[in-house]
């Protein structure tokens, strides 16, 4: 990368399609500064005087400076769109941007990567999902790299379980390094970086940090991944706007299914019943969707040998409770009074054992959520 490069960024006027546009009709950043008025306007494309102008007075070259200096102080990587070590696949996106800055290691932006989003507000069962899928990606590629946005819920998820079994895993951040957002999970960020992964982000130093970002981090997240997985979505969300990035680049987009009247899973249905997202429901699904061939290992599954609730340490009565209710459902305790024949009293006493045990999820409203 060259001063030039990061120039491009503080030149008014200039977005990411028209800074892609100009590296691919020029060649280089350095080409671009050195092109004539009548270049830039015939060949470039511009058409606004001003811009021509910033161009060719170099205006971006101070703030350029500033943050070369400030990357170098803090052991941040700056990469351009054409360097090596850009993501070939991020690069093919007309919108790339035409700088990342990066902590952690370049390598494990080039492995094959596959994008895990959802809800923020992700149940035990998507969590449970995500987990096992990224568990079973692991064992039959084991360079693969999961990519994710440090966010909380199904994001910090997946970057918890592709460490937990040994894969790289890539953070997109929506503001400048060092620091991360939320900044609750910047002891995750350490991890992800102390074994083996890297956080990146668009953001410069020199860039506020008013939340504005966060749209355009998920296009990162799509463009970094040969597939987009959606977990966990309700109908609205910053996991349905990376799944829409996703079919623009022609990635190939996958959810998870989950039942019907489940608020948290919408979304995710909706793109499976509309055509736009292939079904998945193990690691080989996921592996079949994509085309990689893996064809010398066994399929695995996502289904468990044992039941959830078999491994919890709960009394004949709490069991009798919690099976009188499927898992997912919302149920009154009054309805689980009727159910079971049990006082009022004891459902309450045997619910909070339930919940210490994270098999239910008490709500307002006298009512309780089966997770197990």
């Amino acid at each position: 990368m060259t001063l030039a490069d990061l120039a491009l960024l503080y030149t008014p006027a200039l977005g990411n399609k028209t800074i892609a546009h100009l590296i691919d009709t020029f060649g280089s950043a350095e080409a671009i500064f050195a092109s004539s008025e009548e270049q830039l306007r015939t060949q470039g494309g511009i058409v606004r005087q001003s811009v021509i102008g910033d161009i060719r007075a170099r205006v971006g070259f101070g703030a350029a400076e500033k943050e070369l200096n400030y990357c170098q102080k803090h052991h941040i990587y700056a990469i351009a769109a054409t360097d090596s070590v850009y993501p070939p696949l991020l690069r093919e996106c007309a919108d790339r941007p035409h700088v990342l800055f990066v902590q952690g290691n370049l390598a494990a932006l080039m492995k094959p990567s596959v994008a895990f989003v959802g809800t923020r507000t992700i149940t035990n069962y998507g969590q449970q999902v995500g987990q096992r899928l990224i568990e079973q990606l692991h064992d039959k590629v084991a360079d693969i790299s999961i990519v994710s946005g440090l966010a909380f819920g199904n994001d910090e998820s997946a970057h918890r379980a592709a460490l937990e079994v040994g894969a790289t895993t890539v953070a997109v951040i929506a503001s400048a390094l060092p620091e991360v957002t939320p900044a609750a999970n910047a002891s995750l960020a350490e991890r992800i970086i102390a074994e083996g992964g890297a956080i990146v982000t668009e953001v410069s130093s020199q860039h506020k940090n008013t939340g504005k970002f966060y749209p355009a981090r998920n296009r990162i997240i799509a463009g970094l991944a040969s597939g987009t997985v959606v977990v966990e979505s309700p109908y609205e969300g910053g996991s349905l706007i990376t799944a829409e990035c996703a079919l623009s680049y022609g990635r190939i987009l996958m959810a998870v299914p989950a039942r019907a009247f489940d608020k948290n899973s919408f979304g995710s249905n909706l793109l499976i019943k509309q055509n736009k997202a292939s079904m998945v429901c193990s690691g080989g699904d996921i592996i079949y969707e994509l085309g990689w061939d893996v064809s010398h290992n066994e399929e695995s599954t996502l289904a468990p040998t044992t039941h959830p609730t078999e491994t919890l340490n709960i009394q004949p009565d709490e069991r009798a409770l919690l099976e009188a209710m499927s898992v997912g459902e919302v149920a009154e305790y009054e309805v689980l009074v009727a159910r079971t024949g049990f006082a009022p009293a004891k459902v309450v006493a045997l619910l909070t054992g339930l919940e210490l045990c994270d098999a239910v999820r008490v709500l307002p409203g006298r009512k309780c959520e089966r997770l197990l």
